[in-house]
């Protein structure tokens, strides 16, 4: 059974800090890119990060450039999104996706966490 668990979303003040992390079972980790996906109310869901499936290569969203780390360790089988300088506009839901980095058919979701950023 293909399981991705988010966890380490919360409240923070604007500057703050916040990492999150997936933690993932039943499929082939190294052979998944791994992805953070996030959603504000009102909004489409944004891809914000990704990093292959050696963990070579990474690319992100404009708007989180040099304040966002996506890393991953293939030998927990889990992904990691490190969020510096956060600010307001990066509330929402971030969710963690995986996709085989061949078969794209293969491509699963994790439920979510929550990330608030307020005073």
């Amino acid at each position: 059974q293909v399981q991705l668990v988010e966890s380490g979303g919360g409240l923070v003040q604007p500057g703050g800090s916040l990492r999150l992390s997936c933690a993932t079972s039943g499929f082939t980790f190294s052979s998944y890119v791994m992805k953070w996906y996030r959603q504000a109310p009102g909004k489409e869901r944004e891809l914000v990060a990704s990093i292959t499936s050696a963990g070579g290569s990474t690319k992100y969203a404009d708007s989180v450039k040099g304040r966002f780390t996506i890393s991953r360790d293939n030998a927990w089988n889990t992904v990691y999104l490190q969020m510096n300088s956060l600010k307001p506009e990066d509330t929402a839901v971030y969710y963690c996706n995986a996709v085989h980095r061949v078969r794209a058919q293969y491509d699963y979701w994790g439920q979510g966490t929550q990330v608030t950023v307020s005073s």
